[in-house]
Order: structure tokens, then sequence, then C-alpha cells
């Protein structure tokens, strides 16, 4: 005679421990919709149009370049705190260069080298001499952010031409050309970490590095390979911004680093992996526009908008430990 058995309900205990984690799960995704009907109700006049979602967009076109390449060093274990002062600094130069006469093309050419040579650097300190990437990129960052001082001599620089003014200004159709831009990167990094090898290896680096090591994994080239690429997003980053403002600032970009670390991290409470990927990062990216579209639609101080992005970097920080010790 055959035994059967019948399907026993999840314990209550079971029940109840699952709850904070779907919570820290799709508490990012939750918020970001709790903004932006906080912000519809309070003005939705202002908020809920079609000019004002462009400008969200237009906004954190900048930050997207950024965190996007910050989400592919975060991969791999590490993070860079250079990326905003490098902007600045491929910035400054890339405005030298053009009102010193130079073609466009050959000015952001340059630019763009500057930047995967700065990348470099901070992948050789990490990946080669072991240094920690706190420390490496704090150095780094102190330093880009002096040459750029240096440089400019503390000024902003000024007299770019239109054609390259462009480039951060202009728009195809209805759609701002910044915006084209970190949509082609944004998903040109969300291929090489989805579709391709290269990207896999960032992930078991990421991972376990002992583990891809003995798997045969370049380690140390490919943790190298993610600063590089970080290197050339926030170079090109830096390079559109100076085109939106017309003019190349030696801090201009500098406040773009933190932000773009707190929307990775807000982005890993998404995935089931605890690890940081695209479409988390562009979530977290969401939520850090609304918030200060929404609070200067408000007419908010700033400085309490810098207190509020300081809690958003604890809050992203908490739930995303909270999300990996329920898994």
């Amino acid at each position: 005679m055959m035994s059967t058995t019948t399907p026993q309900a999840p314990a209550a205990g079971t029940r109840g421990a699952a709850l904070p984690a779907r919570l820290a799960s799709y508490g990012t995704l939750l918020g970001l919709l709790a903004l932006i009907v906080l912000f519809a109700v309070l003005k939705p006049q202002v908020f809920l149009t079609p000019v004002n979602f462009t400008n969200i967009l237009e906004q954190l076109a900048i930050l997207a370049m950024i965190a996007a390449v910050q989400t592919v060093v975060m991969v791999v274990g590490d993070f860079d705190l250079s990326v905003g002062s490098l902007a600045s600094l491929v910035g400054v130069i890339t405005a030298q260069l053009l009102v010193g006469g130079m073609d466009p093309l050959v000015a952001v050419g340059l630019g763009l080298l500057t930047g995967l040579a700065a990348g470099a650097i901070n992948g050789f300190l990490v990946a080669y001499l072991g240094l920690s990437a706190f420390i490496a990129t704090l150095a780094t960052m102190t330093s880009f952010t002096g040459l750029a001082l240096l440089l400019s001599n503390g000024a902003t620089v000024f007299g770019l031409p239109e054609g390259f003014v462009w480039l951060g200004q202009g728009r195809v159709g209805p759609v701002p050309v910044p915006v084209i831009v970190a949509v082609i990167l944004v998903l040109l990094v969300w291929f090489a970490l989805s579709k391709t090898v290269l990207g896999r290896s960032w992930y078991a680096v990421g991972g376990n590095a002992e583990a891809a090591r003995l798997s045969g994994v370049n380690t140390k080239l490919v943790r190298f390979s993610a600063f590089v690429v970080a290197g050339f997003g926030a170079a090109l980053a830096g390079i559109v911004l100076t085109a939106r403002l017309a003019s190349g600032h030696p801090t201009a970009a500098d406040p773009l680093m933190l932000s773009s670390i707190a929307a990775v991290f807000l982005g890993i409470t998404l995935s089931r992996a605890g690890q940081p990927t695209v479409g988390g990062t562009v979530v977290g990216l969401g939520i850090v526009g609304v918030l200060n579209n929404g609070l200067n639609i408000l007419q908010v101080n700033s400085y309490v908008q810098q207190v509020l992005t300081g809690v958003i970097i604890v809050l992203a920080v908490s739930l995303s430990r909270l999300s990996r010790k329920r898994r």
C-alpha cells in the first residue's frame, strides 16, 4: 500500500522571516514608486508633465554614465572614488584644447584617451600593486582634482565652439543628446556584463576571486579592465558635462561620485544574487533623480538635499546588507 504525504504549509515563523527579505528585495523599487506618487500628489501640475520627465532624464544623463561604469567596478568587488574628479579633469583638458583651436573630434578623442590612461593607472595600482581600491582611488581622486585646478588656475574655461556645445545642449527630435549618449553607454555596459565572456569574468572575480583564479581566470587583468572601463566612462561623462555647461570647471563633476555609488548600492537590493546589475543601477538612478527633482520643485534648501543624499547612501548600504543576509 502506497503511503501518501500531505504537503505542509510553511511555518508561520518562515513566512514571517520571508517578509523582511521580500521588503529588502523590492524596497528600492517600492521607494521609487512612492517618491513618484508623493511628488505627483504635492505638485501634480509641475511634476506630472512630459517637460519635467524630460528634464529628469537630462539631469540624470551625466550621472547615469558614471554610475554605469561604477557598476562594473563594483561587480568585481571594488569601487572607484576618482570617477567624479576624473570627469572634471577631462572636462578641463578638453575645454582648454578646444579654446586653443583644436578640432572638436580630436579634442574629444584626446579627452577619452586621458580617461583610459587614468583608469589604467587605477587598475594598475589595485590589480597589480595590490593596493586597496579605497586607498588607490582616494589618492588618484585627490591628484586629479589638483591637476584640474592647476591646469585651469582654479578658474572656469569659457569660449567653447558651438559644434562641441551641441553634444551637451542639442536635441535629436525631442530627446536631449546627453540622454542618447547615456542610454548607449548604459546598454553597452549591460551587454558587456550580461552577454560577454569578460562580463562573466567580472562577476566571477567579484563573487570569489580565488575560485575564479583556480578556474583559469586572469583575475588581475579582469580587475584592471574594470578600472579602464570606469576611466573611459568618467571621461565621456566629463566631456558631455563640459558641453552641457558650455565651459570647463575644475570641480564640476566631483559630487557625482557619491551619487553613483548610492545608485549602485540601491540597485543591489533588486538582485537575487546580491550583486550589482545595470538594471538595478537604473532604478537607483531613478530614485536619486526623482528625489532631487521633486525637492527642487518644492524649493527645498540645497543643504537639506545634501543631507538626504547621505541618508540615501546609508539606507542603500543597509538594504544591500539586509538583502544579502536574507538570501
